[in-house]
């Protein structure tokens, strides 16, 4: 099957928003064992759209087209489409209903431009959206059946596990005869991890892939066929032993995934106090439902006034070590730890740049430490000076490594061969 995708808007193509429903769709199939073809981008323009849905048409098997269905005047992908085809707009009976009891229900006055979400091409088969006034539908135009999906992320997302996926499985008598493992490093470049694995002789049916997200990089070990599902588990087992310390985390999407999962199954408790990472640490830890049962208190502790004060740094630790110091950091952890008698507490103080680094402290700077109940685990480390986003987001990755690894009961402190660390 050969699948494409068609995404629409002038805010999408110029720039203003970044597309990440393509992504997810991309993903979503990868991880069904199907590749996306071919992508293109088009403006909200009558003859660019028929254009491409021609063209497109041709060399497809299933084109997934995305947004331009709503009330407006630049949402034109039913009106394209029926250009594309030769044929009318029909007001679908069913979908103006569905319209009027939504806007009835939700205490809403449904303007008359809503109704133009109710015409579709006359061909079309209507594809429902459980969770928006957008209709989705389905059309077939030479050798392509276009799947039309609404721009609002939730809605295509409900609508591609609902009603697209179903769908392509009984068209084309997809199997679901593949499987994947997914493991999140850290400390790691892709090309070093790639030179790592190349060693590895891989089982017909079985493939590697890379997907780099700062400060992970993910791999993701594909098998298709049953002979190649039941090798999977032998396979990982090999890919993890290989990359060692490198792997932070299996079939999770991200470090603050795991490190949520283990304080929730465990009953243990975490503060935390940060300078440096902002709140960064503790903000992805309460995106999860949940996160109050571990979490204690999270502190952003930026001025060397607040750090005595909220946490009772001594004043001459500050004077004699600086604010980024392994002293600083540690007091910062007891303190937090101290203020509920938290299990854990972790605590990043340093220098994000792009001013204030020094020759001994260049941006990059990073002292990060864990406090237990046992004693004070720290570390200073040099990340690498590209942007303040991406030494925040690699500190709370090596703090969150930290306190993995406490979990888990192993050295707290592992070398990272892309993260230098300073001597104490």
């Amino acid at each position: 099957m050969k699948l494409e995708m068609i995404c629409t808007g002038e805010e999408v193509l110029s720039g203003q928003i970044v597309d990440t429903n393509a992504a997810w769709v991309a993903n979503t199939m990868m991880e069904l064992g199907i590749e996306m073809q071919h992508r293109v981008t088009v403006g909200d323009r009558m003859d660019d759209l028929v254009a491409v849905f021609q063209e497109r048409s041709k060399y497809a098997d299933v084109i997934i087209v995305n947004g331009g269905l709503g009330p407006t005047s630049d949402d034109m992908s039913a009106l394209a489409m029926a250009k594309a085809k030769g044929e009318d707009l029909v007001e679908n009976v069913q979908w103006r209903e569905h319209l009027e009891e939504w806007f009835t229900r939700n205490n809403r006055v449904m303007a008359k431009s809503n109704l133009k979400q109710a015409w579709l091409p006359a061909s079309a088969v209507m594809v429902d959206n459980p969770v928006g006034t957008a209709c989705g539908f389905r059309v077939k135009l030479n050798n392509a059946w276009l799947f039309f999906t609404p721009g609002v992320p939730f809605e295509l997302k409900r609508m591609i596990t609902e009603q697209f996926i179903p769908f392509i499985t009984e068209e084309f008598g997809i199997q679901a005869k593949s499987a994947l493992e997914k493991l999140l490093t850290i400390g790691h470049g892709e090309s070093s991890l790639a030179d790592t694995l190349s060693e590895l002789t891989l089982p017909e049916g079985i493939e590697l892939g890379y997907r780099s997200s700062m400060p992970h990089i993910e791999i993701k070990i594909f098998a298709r066929g049953d002979k190649a599902i039941r090798q999977l588990p032998d396979v990982t087992k090999q890919v993890k032993a290989l990359l060692g310390n490198a792997v932070v985390a299996e079939n999770r999407p991200t470090l603050a995934a795991e490190i949520h999962h283990r304080l929730y199954q465990s009953g243990l408790s975490l503060s935390v106090a940060e300078s440096c990472t902002g709140g960064m640490i503790t903000s992805q830890l309460i995106d999860f439902a949940g996160s109050s049962s571990y979490l204690h208190h999270g502190l952003v502790t930026y001025s060397n006034e607040s750090k005595v004060k909220v946490l009772g740094v001594n004043p001459q630790i500050l004077d004699d070590h600086g604010a980024v110091s392994i002293a600083t950091v540690e007091a910062m952890a007891q303190g937090a730890r101290n203020i509920l008698d938290s299990d854990f507490a972790l605590a990043t103080s340093g220098i994000a740049g792009p001013d204030g680094g020094t020759d001994d402290k260049p941006v990059g700077t990073v002292a990060i430490a864990l406090a237990t109940k046992q004693g004070v685990y720290s570390q200073m480390v040099k990340l690498p000076g590209r942007s303040r986003q991406l030494i925040r987001s690699m500190s709370t990755a090596v703090a969150y490594d930290m306190l993995r690894r406490a979990l888990l009961e192993e050295a707290v402190i592992v070398d990272y061969p892309s993260i230098p660390r300073f001597a104490k």
